[in-house]
């Protein structure tokens, strides 16, 4: 499976579609490679407020749930500090 394709499947893009390949592929290119790197910006892009309202019929906040599945992509600092 492809960087791309993998990248999809954990942002849930076959059931919220939002970013396009050639957007996935900047984001990619942006964080040098990293997959879990973007998975993790991608989803943080997800999670703004999603909420719609048109015409007296709004849809439910998903940001919670989508910063919920950014955080098993969190890159933590494990390097050592120099003062």
């Amino acid at each position: 499976m492809m960087d791309i394709d993998k990248i999809k499947m954990e942002v849930r893009e076959s059931l919220v579609p939002f970013f396009t390949d050639d957007e996935i592929a900047y984001y990619l290119e942006k964080n040098n490679g990293r997959v879990n790197a973007t998975i993790y910006e991608l989803l943080l892009l997800k999670a703004e407020d999603s909420t719609i309202c048109v015409s007296g019929l709004s849809t439910q906040d998903t940001s919670k749930y989508f910063r919920r599945l950014a955080s098993r992509y969190r890159e933590f600092s494990s390097g050592q500090l120099f003062g």
